[in-house]
């Protein structure tokens, strides 16, 4: 009886053990199937600013893993094999490959899900437009830049003459793929004009999303170019929504502003800009635009005569690219002039191809003023000539003057004595004596009051027509219930 009961036991624990079967992966044909699927539901809904983030994002998703096959296969199963799409996208894939768009085979049918593509006849404009970006983003990563700027410039003919509200997005990453491929063939100085005509078709046509794309490729090219007065005669008069429509555009223009203020030594509106764009940009999925936008806020905080902490210039997220510029702080630092011409010389080629290097040279007034602060500080009175010395400058005449304007600019308090020669420190002062300790209250005060109206302007709220609002009885009664317990506590209080 208990050999029984055991092989019992053992035939269920077998029955247990039997394989789960698992949901196949889905393909990358069929990912791209549901991308368009979504896309004609929001195009139906009429609902383009959540939808079709969700479809692009979950495009990129699959972006390092497409193949010209895969791609093929997809344009297949949602356009019809006459379309002016299918004939316009067919060329730039058979550069790629000699392989023709052929049917799948049987076996790629059995290893894929059952997601049903979208029937080629139900075509509308939007597919067409998403079809041409999947396209564009393989030509990209396949480092064929002059196929995707023909490609692109043709697909943007066609989409500018559709005044569709449903566009918008997809004409705004259309506009940005066109853009990206005429810089890297080095022809973005004559796309300007087609983009100036498209930011005022946009703004003309009401597009918020493609204005603020097109405000930001505009600035990028003309930051290219060094041209940062038509930049900022740009910025100022164009027209922006707001609130912004993307954070990420936001997080670009801000970018933008602050080069533009640093540029024309705004630099405390600079800071406040890279600073916001750096907060704002994703933490995970832009890493380049995160480190690229601290490196010029590194730079501008030496300028106004702050030090970042070691800490955020060796982060972890950020480690490697900021290494340059940890030489330079801890130069500035140290007011240590022979040591900030080494690390501008040494690091010469990284400051001119990060566009810093104009702003890297402006940096030697501020060690030097560092390097006269601590002399100041330590000494009651020092000769002009052991200043030369210990600043490391050539003579006591340019030691002189040196100090002389950073008397003027207030940037040390003490006098020069001519006959002597010399430098006469000023009275050490009560830093809590003066107004600094609460402009910089005001400062982290106003930096606070400002987050949180970002944050309330971001927040999103339902219709109108969709809140339950009380009828005017409840209204009445609750107002009553209110006054009642005013009443109640004023007697208490009495």
């Amino acid at each position: 009886m208990g050999k029984e009961i055991d092989m019992n036991e053992a035939d269920a624990s077998k029955q247990d053990t039997k394989p789960v079967e698992t949901e196949p992966t889905p393909s990358i044909k069929d990912r791209l199937c549901s991308n368009v699927k979504l896309i004609e539901k929001a195009v139906r809904q009429k609902e383009t600013r959540s939808i079709y983030g969700k479809a692009l994002r979950q495009t990129q998703a699959v972006r390092k893993d497409m193949t010209v096959q895969d791609i093929k296969e997809f344009l297949q199963a949602v356009l019809p094999t006459d379309s002016d799409a299918m004939l316009s996208l067919q060329p730039y894939l058979q550069a790629s490959s000699d392989m023709m768009l052929d049917a799948p085979s049987p076996s790629q049918i059995g290893t894929s899900t059952t997601t049903s593509p979208p029937e080629p006849s139900s075509l509308v404009p939007e597919v067409d437009c998403y079809c041409h970006i999947v396209v564009l983003m393989h030509l990209l990563d396949s480092h064929k830049p002059l196929d995707a700027a023909s490609l692109s410039s043709a697909a943007l003919i066609r989409m500018s003459a559709l005044n569709r509200r449903t566009l918008d997005n997809l004409n705004a990453r259309l506009a940005s793929y066109y853009s990206l491929s005429h810089e890297r063939i080095g022809q973005l100085a004559q796309i300007r004009p087609t983009l100036l005509a498209l930011h005022r078709t946009a703004t003309l046509r009401r597009d918020e999303v493609g204005q603020e794309t097109l405000l930001n490729l505009l600035l990028r090219d003309y930051l290219h170019h060094g041209l940062y007065d038509q930049a900022e005669a740009l910025r100022t008069k164009a027209q922006r929504p707001d609130p912004p429509r993307s954070p990420q555009q936001h997080a670009r223009y801000l970018f933008y502003q602050g080069r533009i203020a640093a540029v024309m030594l705004d630099y405390s509106d600079a800071r406040d800009c890279l600073a916001q764009a750096v907060r704002r940009a994703p933490a995970t999925s832009a890493r380049g635009f995160r480190l690229t936008a601290t490196k010029w806020l590194v730079v501008v905080r030496l300028l106004l005569g702050e030090v970042p902490d070691r800490s955020e210039l060796t982060a972890t997220e950020l480690r490697g690219g900021l290494g340059p510029y940890f030489d330079l702080a801890a130069a500035v630092r140290a007011g240590d002039l022979s040591a900030f011409a080494a690390a501008a010389a040494q690091h010469d080629a990284v400051f001119k191809k990060d566009a810093t290097y104009n702003l890297v040279v402006r940096l030697r007034h501020n060690v030097i003023r560092t390097a006269l602060r601590r002399v100041n500080a330590a000494y009651s009175k020092i000769s002009l000539k052991d200043i030369a010395i210990k600043v490391r400058l050539p003579s006591a005449e340019e030691a002189e003057f040196v100090v002389a304007k950073a008397i003027r600019d207030g940037g040390i308090d003490g006098t020069i004595d001519r006959s002597e020669g010399a430098l006469i420190s000023g009275k050490a002062v009560d830093v809590y004596a003066t107004e600094e300790p609460a402009g910089a209250f005001h400062a982290r005060t106003s930096f606070c009051l400002e987050l949180h109206n970002e944050a309330v302007r971001a927040m999103r709220f339902a219709p109108k027509a969709e809140l339950e609002w009380d009828d005017a009885a409840k209204a009445k009664e609750r107002r009553d219930q209110e006054l009642q317990a005013a009443l109640e506590e004023d007697d208490m209080d009495i």
